[in-house]
This record gives C-alpha cells, structure tokens and sequence, in this order.
C-alpha cells in the first residue's frame, strides 16, 4: 500500500480557524484526481488549478489513482484556500517534496494556472490557530506581514509554488516576510468645524462618540444629518492593541485587510438602505461576516433607516443587545462578533417635512405615524440618543460662529474614554452593567430617573441606556459621581420622535 502524504490547513466557522488534515494518496488504478472531505464546489475545482500549475512548472501527475481526503469529513471545506495545501499534499506523495518537513507546517493560498499564489482569506486567524499548534505557516507572499502578527512563528511566503519547492530543496531560502504594521492612516475626514450652528445635535454627538451610544437623528432633508454622522469617525480614538486585533480577525476572514496591516481606526460602515438581511447581519452561501460584524467596535451608519427592509431591521435588535451575530444552519452554527455603535439617520415622514406647515404634504400628520411604525418599539428602545436636527435659516447660517474642530472635541471625548477604562468592568459606559451604573450615583440622580421613568414610561433597558448616558456626560464633566443634572441631560435625549403616536 502506498504511503499517505499529510498536511495541515484550515476551515473557518466565523473567525475561529478549524484544522483541517489534507491527505494525499497515490495508488495504482485507472487516472482519476478525487477530492472527498465535504468540498464545495471551490475546492472542487482545485483539482484543475493544481494539475495546470503542476504543468506550468514542468511536472505532471502521474498516471494513476489521485485521492485527496479532508478530514474530519463532516466539516463543510468552502473556499479557493486549499489550493496550496492539496498541492503540497501531491507534491509530497509524488516524493518532490519532503514529508517530514512539511508536517511542521499549515499552508493556505490560492493556486494560479501559472503557478502563481493569489491572496486569500483568513490567513490571520489561521496564523494564531497555526502558532497555538506550534507549526509553521505557509501562505502567499503578499500575506505574509499578515501572518507575522501571531508572533515566534516561523512563516514562509513565497510568491510562486516553484520558490517554495526550491526553499524545501535546499535550492534556496525565502526571505523572512516584512514586519507586521498598523494601519496608521491618520484620519482625513471632514472637520467638524465646517458645520455651523447645530450645537444641540453637535453636543449629542460628541456625547455618543465618548461613551460608544447609539445616536438616532431625525430631521428633514438637508439638514444635516448625514454631514454630523461623516464627522464622527474623526471623534473616536484609536483601537487598542487588543481591540485592533479583535477587529482585524473578522476584516481578515472576510479578505479585507489591505497589505496585511492592521486596524488601527474604528471601523465606519455604511451600507445603502437596500440591504438585505445577510448584507446586514452575515449570512449567504459561505456565511460571510455582514456590515454589523465588519462594524466591530466602530460605527454603523444607516441613513434612511425606515428605508431598510423590515427583517433586516429587526434583525439588527438582538446583536445591539449581545454583541454577537449567529447565523444558523442545518449542519452549524458560526458566530461573528458585533458589538457596533449604531448611528442611524431618518426624515420624519416619507416627504420629510412633517411639522412645516408650508412643505408638508395633505396626508399629516398620518404620513408621519405610518412612515415611523416602520421602526418598531423594541428597536427604537435600544437607541440611546435621539435628536431632532432642524435646519437654520439662510440668515442664521450666515451669521453662525465657527465651531470647535474634531481635533478639539475628540481631546474631551479620548479623556473621557480613558476614564472609562481606568474603572474597569466595561470597555466604555454603552457596555457598562447597572450595579456599576448605580454606584456611581448620587441618591438625588437616581431619585430622578426613577421619577422620569415613571411619567415617560421608559422600559427597564430605557432607563439603564439612560443611566448610561447619564455617565458618559459626567465623564466629560469631569465629574467623580453621577449629579441630577447629567440624568437630565440624559433624560432630554431619549424624547420621543415628532408625530409618533403612543
């Protein structure tokens, strides 16, 4: 019986990195090249890209029996990653390549027809699950400062598969790939100094961006709503160290990591209102991360809001409570992190002009409760901030003083942050639990909030989002407790919205 050539790849079910074992038999039979393990119809065209980039570099598949198992058989194997790994796996079985040396590493990659390797996919998770194994990895040359960032790994990251088979050889050695970067890109945005007037709803924002709230604007068109969202991602400070790598784990298994540096900034999404549910949440034939997952501690931004599909909407409610998105199949389940910030922007009616008697159309104030009974309580409830953004009069916006700039503001809110970490227990106070909440308050605050949750009628997660607000406006006070005047601060962002009923 012929011996089996192995090695090590992954799967991946969200941004954990699966192994998988590649096992490669030559046996004498009639010519065949088979792929058995639960491939999907990618790795099943494996079996062309590597016999033509075998040809490519001058060698052929000999004429016998090709089989290639991937266990554990009952995974499912999606994606072009495996490519490399079943090449070496032949490579290995033809005795072109050595197999104990192999057998120290993983390997993924996308095979060209000219032997060439393409980027792909995942290869940082699949470079920590590589270093927790104590192996080696194995991936494209443009990936390499990628899989740099697991640390004492030894990484190989040849451009072709003829320099990687010369390397096995003893013909020549690659080259350790180039250190791991940050994307260190400063922020170039839009300055928040260029928006004149508008300090209730500039002072909601700056509130938001200190304590990661959720921000809902509601206003007619053209008056500014999307101009304020552009300038938040220039208030937040920068990922931690931890947090960048957290972020970049998912932005890597959905490809999306350019030159394989990290994330230094905050995620900003914005997906069109056309979403649809796995566009949003994740989901589609490989179950892909979706915006709210790719928005990882950093921003969702959705403008139009009513405009969205209604299950896409009331999808979003349970990973704005959990952080996580799950999405179920027959066979799994893969979980994706989304602890995101949800900014969302809205006209009050389909005309948008709800509550100007001179522009708003014959059916108001019905077209207002129709167009908002979109939005459903539960989901409304989970905003933290909602603010009418009223548009300035010609005159007033002449005359308005130029605002503070991004710079200055995102001073206040990196001070406030850094309070928020040096108490430990929540990354910042949208994350903060109640009994932490509660000690940080003074008896006369708290009197308060119960008293305004009686005659609003705040639900229980109303008013700890309340309370949480309450904190962040502290934080940048300066303040050591929670005073009466930031619960009512508070309190005058969770009104309700103009001309909804109930």
């Amino acid at each position: 019986m012929s011996a089996i050539a192995r090695i090590q790849t992954f799967a991946f079910a969200g941004i954990e990195a699966v192994p998988v074992e590649v096992q490669v038999q030559i046996a004498p039979g009639l010519p065949a090249f088979l792929i058995v393990g639960l491939p999907d119809k990618a790795v099943g065209e494996s079996k062309e890209r590597v016999r033509a980039a075998l040809t490519a570099i001058g060698l052929s598949l000999p004429p016998k029996r090709v089989l290639v198992n991937m266990a554990p058989a009952d995974i499912a194997k999606e994606g072009s990653h495996f490519d490399l790994p079943i090449a070496l796996g032949v490579l290995a079985a033809m005795e072109v390549l050595p197999r104990d040396e192999l057998a120290d590493f993983a390997a993924l990659g996308e095979l060209g027809l000219d032997g060439g390797l393409a980027a792909v996919a995942g290869v940082l998770p699949a470079a920590m699950a590589a270093s927790a194994r104590e192996l080696g990895l194995v991936c494209p040359g443009a990936q390499g400062p990628e899989a740099a960032w697991a640390g004492r790994i030894q990484v190989l990251a040849p451009p072709d598969l003829p320099a990687l088979i010369n390397h096995f050889r003893g013909l020549q050695t690659l080259p350790a790939p180039d250190p791991p970067r940050l994307d260190d890109t400063p922020w170039t945005g839009p300055c928040l100094s260029q928006v004149r007037g508008q300090e209730s709803a500039k002072r909601a924002l700056e509130v938001a961006a200190a304590g990661g709230h959720n921000l809902l604007m509601v206003g007619p068109p053209g008056a500014g709503k999307s101009m304020l969202a552009a300038r938040l991602p220039g208030l937040l400070p920068d990922l931690t160290p931890a947090e960048a790598l957290e972020v970049s784990l998912v932005h890597s298994v959905a490809g999306m990591l350019v030159g394989g540096r990290l994330l230094k900034r905050p995620p900003f999404r914005d997906p069109h209102h056309s979403a649809s549910v796995p566009a949003l949440v994740g989901g589609g034939h490989r179950a892909r991360p979706g915006e709210i997952s790719l928005a990882h501690l950093g921003v969702l931004f959705l403008d139009e809001w009513p405009e969205f599909p209604r299950p896409a909407l009331e999808a979003l409610r349970q990973p704005m409570e959990t952080g996580r998105t799950t999405i179920s199949r027959a066979n799994a389940h893969v979980t994706y992190p989304a602890r995101f910030q949800c900014i969302a922007a809205m006209n009050p009616c389909r005309c948008g002009h709800l509550g100007d008697a001179s522009r708003e159309c014959a059916r108001a104030p019905g077209c207002g409760q129709d167009y908002q009974m979109r939005l459903s309580g539960p989901l409304l409830d989970r905003m933290d901030l909602t603010i009418e953004v009223q548009p300035l009069p010609p005159a007033e916006l002449a005359r308005a003083p130029v605002g503070e700039t991004t710079a200055v503001i995102a001073g206040r809110v990196a001070t406030a942050r850094d309070r928020q970490r040096a108490r430990g227990g929540a990354r910042c106070n949208a994350e903060a639990e109640w009994d932490a909440l509660q000690a940080l308050a003074e008896p006369e605050a708290l009197a308060l909030l119960e008293l305004a949750a009686t005659r609003l009628r705040l639900s229980t997660r109303g008013q700890v989002r309340a309370l949480r607000v309450a904190r962040t406006v502290a934080d940048l006070a300066g303040a050591a407790r929670t005073g009466r005047a930031h619960v009512a601060e508070a309190l005058a962002f969770r009104h309700r919205m103009p001309g909804r009923a109930g």
